[in-house]
């Protein structure tokens, strides 16, 4: 008989969350290494940090789910700003601050809900699928803005962007609770459970007795409404809200989620990951401001990181199945 090496149990966490774990200590170092910089760990500057990461984690969350459904969903960037727009407009009414929050997060469920549909009764790639409803949606809201920006926003717009709970920014409270309840639906719900089952074998989640059509478009509805939600927080913390708001958004949000571990091909992963990748990709961001390097060079970095976190995943695969 072969002997095999084992973990002791104390260890499985490090095997089940390793990427999560890596992730972690690569932000410590990174935090390490630009805080060589003058003023990059002042206290003012780390909250800008969490601050600026704020819209891209809550965004993050639905993106966690859609991937680990085995899906993706590139329309993120145009359905910000589409939801952006329906917060502003909506506060240019009048109408109380409650109304002001559901109208963008009801924009986004009724995006995600098509999207869904989609995908999961016309069995469209969502690929294809989202595609397709970028440029609906890019299209339709300059044709909605005649691509002007909104400005004239009433000062009550800015309490839940720039709005502050014991002292604590209201968009990091926002971000932090969108992830413990995102962390709990995906942990202790069968919508949980069956969301990785889905992403990881369709066919055997189906023949278990998964609703997976339902599931994918549950998915997407719920992905929707957290954009909806990330659109309020990035447009309320500035005076106008530009007509193309979220350009280039879909890839930051993707790249977050890949770099923090979840499988791009579903089935692996957790949120946490997803909200680490989020705030390593934003301290980057602001570490190459401060070290004065072109803002070009970001997204770079950003790629490589994505490329890395790839590999890695490939990698780790092979080896847990040696």
């Amino acid at each position: 008989m072969t002997s095999e090496r084992r973990l002791p149990p104390r260890f499985a966490p490090w095997r089940q969350h390793g990427r999560e774990v890596s992730v972690g200590m690569f932000l410590l170092l990174l935090l390490g290494y630009f805080g060589t910089t003058p003023g990059f760990l002042q206290t003012a500057n780390l909250r800008d940090i969490l601050v600026n990461a704020a819209p891209l984690v809550i965004a993050a969350c639905g993106m966690t789910m859609v991937i680990l459904a085995g899906m993706i969903d590139i329309s993120a960037g145009s359905a910000l700003a589409v939801c952006a727009v329906t917060a502003g407009l909506t506060a240019k009414s009048g109408a109380p601050l409650p109304l002001v929050i559901l109208a963008p997060m009801l924009a986004g469920a009724v995006v995600g809900a098509v999207n869904g549909w989609l995908v999961a009764f016309v069995r469209i790639p969502a690929i294809i699928v989202t595609l397709g409803m970028m440029s609906v949606l890019r299209g339709g809201i300059i044709w909605w803005t005649r691509g002007e920006w909104i400005g004239n926003l009433p000062p009550s717009f800015s309490a839940v962007g720039r709005g502050e709970v014991a002292g604590i920014p209201v968009p990091v409270l926002l971000a932090g609770g969108m992830v413990a309840a995102t962390a709990l639906l995906l942990a202790r719900t069968s919508v949980g459970r069956h969301l990785y089952a889905v992403g990881g074998n369709p066919l055997a989640a189906a023949r278990m007795g998964v609703a997976v059509p339902s599931v994918l478009w549950l998915v997407f509805v719920l992905h929707g409404a957290l954009l909806g939600l990330a659109a309020l927080v990035y447009a309320s913390r500035f005076s106008v809200i530009q007509s193309n708001a979220g350009l280039g958004f879909e890839l930051l949000v993707i790249s977050a989620v890949v770099v923090g571990g979840v499988n791009i091909f579903g089935g692996q992963g957790t949120v946490w990951g997803s909200a680490l990748g989020a705030l390593l990709l934003q301290v980057i961001s602001t570490g190459l401001i401060f070290r004065r390097v072109s803002e070009y060079w970001a997204p770079s970095v950003q790629g490589a990181l994505v490329l890395l976190a790839v590999v890695a995943d490939a990698w780790r695969t092979r080896r847990l199945r040696r």
